[in-house]
């Protein structure tokens, strides 16, 4: 849209094509020319976002471009002078850097050069000039940062994918830890049952115990395992919220990491309850709130009843009036209370505020 309004410009040499002093077939063919040149002009500005040209075929669309422009302006006059502006900022969007400084500043020339040529004055040519040099270079800088947010985007996907594969191994290489010996065992311990059965039916027994005294334990290994991982992480909530508030258009302040200095650290259960709370805080302002903020504060407090860290969440919404608490809010009292933490929940016309504490050091680990 930024780009498509700079075609108002155009309206000289359209005010030109209908003001009665060409001919008619000079008019026919001006308007099949405007219309190509237009045409490219925006192949080249909009190539992002469809298929990517080749250097050939950019250089031949610039140079058709540039054709164009000359040969219009020779023909029809000094209102069509500002073709070469558009020139210069499809050289500055379509090539490279160092092309370009070469190939704008060559475009003003030639603009110059062609305007001696028509009925226009110096002033008019002087005036078209200056945006011609300045747009095409302003357009390289824009260019620049088109380039600059595909090539995140690329990364971004990458890391992405490089992160799932990491965790794919990582949850591999655990299994492998927690089953293979255990399996491996199990193995040989049946072999062993199976040879012995016919003439030592007492060795074949405790063969038969030991196999299941090992199966038990690699199925608790596996349930300890799978229970970590779907425990959830106060650093991965608080990504996770920032992405979901972006989503639905709300504006965050969240901090961007846990404080890695708290006294006496923070316990699992602590950590989890947290977590469910920053999750369940997130969901309702996305869904009840109707607010346009919230912000997200983490930092350690000490109270009368010891060390605890904090949790607050505030948003602008309309705030929950006389509805009664939901279940998920009732739930995560509870969960809390099993942490040892607290819940506070404020309500207004101006927002909601939540409120989290969970204790740190030794009163993480006496709950």
């Amino acid at each position: 849209m930024w780009t498509g309004i700079w075609l108002a410009y155009l309206s000289a040499p359209v005010s030109d094509l209908g003001d009665g002093g060409h001919g008619a077939a000079a008019v026919v063919l001006a308007s099949a020319g405007l219309a190509a040149f237009v045409a490219v002009y925006l192949a080249l500005v909009f190539r992002h976002t469809g298929r990517a040209y080749g250097a050939g075929t950019v250089r031949a669309l610039l140079a058709g471009a540039f054709a164009l422009a000359t040969c219009l302006a020779l023909t029809m006059g000094s209102p069509w002078l500002v073709l070469f502006v558009y020139v210069s900022v499809s050289a500055g969007a379509a090539l490279p850097v160092r092309q370009s400084a070469v190939a704008i500043p060559l475009t003003v020339g030639v603009l110059a050069l062609v305007g001696t040529q028509t009925r226009g004055d110096d002033g008019y040519v002087l005036a078209l000039a200056a945006p011609a040099l300045l747009g095409g270079f302003a357009m390289v800088g824009v260019s620049q940062l088109v380039r600059t947010m595909i090539e995140l985007r690329q990364a971004r996907t990458t890391v992405a994918t490089l992160a799932a594969n990491e965790e794919r191994l990582r949850m591999a290489r655990d299994l492998h830890d927690l089953l293979g010996h255990s399996l491996s065992l199990i193995t040989l311990k049946s072999e062993l049952a199976g040879r012995m059965l016919p003439d030592h039916p007492d060795g074949a027994a405790e063969q038969v115990a030991d196999i299941e005294r090992v199966s038990r334990q690699a199925l608790m290994d596996v349930r300890e395992a799978v229970s970590g991982y779907r425990r959830l992480t106060l650093s991965g909530e608080l990504a996770g919220a920032r992405t979901t508030l972006a989503v639905a258009g709300i504006a965050a302040r969240l901090p961007d990491a846990v404080p890695g200095d708290l006294p006496g650290g923070l316990a699992p259960g602590s950590e989890e309850a947290l977590a469910w709370s920053l999750r369940e805080a997130v969901t309702n302002v996305v869904r009840h709130s109707g607010a346009r903020n919230c912000a997200v504060a983490l930092a350690a407090r000490q109270t009368l009843d010891g060390l605890f860290l904090q949790l607050t969440v505030e948003d602008d919404g309309r705030g929950l009036g006389a509805a009664p608490r939901g279940n998920g809010l009732t739930g995560l009292g509870e969960r809390l209370d099993q942490a040892g933490g607290t819940l506070d929940l404020r309500s207004s016309r101006s927002g909601v505020a939540l409120t989290v504490r969970v204790p740190l050091g030794a009163g993480a680990d006496a709950v």
